[in-house]
C-alpha cells in the first residue's frame, strides 16, 4: 500500500515537497510518475534497492529523490517548478525480483498510489 501526500498549488519558482508511505520496507524500485491532462504517464525519478537514483532530463537539477532510512518514507522534493511540472503525481513500488530492472519503467511497477496534485502557475 503506499499513501502519497504533500500536492498543491505553487507559482512558478515555487518548491514542494511529495512523501509516499510505503507498506513494504525494501522494495526494488521506488518510483515518481506524473501523467498530465492528455498526456502519457512519464517517469519524474526513481532509487533502486542500492540506492541507486534516477532523474528524468526535464527535472534534473530541479528535482531529488530521497528515503527516510528509518521509516517506509520516501521523498520528492521539487524545486524552481514550472508550469510544464503541473500535473498528476504517482508513487509506485516494485517488489521482488531486482535483476536487470529499469526502474525508470512504468511496466516495472506492481503498486501504484492514488496521486497527488501538483499545479503550477506562471
Amino acid at each position: 500500500q503506499l499513501v502519497e501526500s504533500g500536492g498543491g498549488s505553487v507559482q512558478a519558482g515555487g518548491s514542494l515537497r511529495l512523501s509516499c508511505e510505503a507498506s513494504s520496507q525494501d522494495p526494488c524500485c521506488m518510483g515518481w510518475f506524473r501523467q498530465a491532462p492528455g498526456k502519457e504517464r512519464e517517469a519524474v525519478a526513481s532509487r533502486n534497492l542500492y540506492g541507486r537514483t534516477s532523474v528524468a532530463d526535464s527535472v534534473k537539477g530541479r528535482f531529488t529523490i530521497s528515503r527516510d532510512d528509518d521509516k517506509n518514507m520516501h521523498h520528492l522534493q521539487m524545486d524552481s517548478l514550472k508550469p510544464e511540472d503541473t500535473a498528476l503525481y504517482y508513487c509506485a513500488a516494485r517488489i521482488g525480483w531486482c535483476l536487470n530492472v529499469d526502474c525508470m519503467s512504468l511496466a516495472e511497477y506492481q503498486y501504484w498510489g492514488q496521486g497527488t496534485q501538483v499545479t503550477v502557475s506562471s
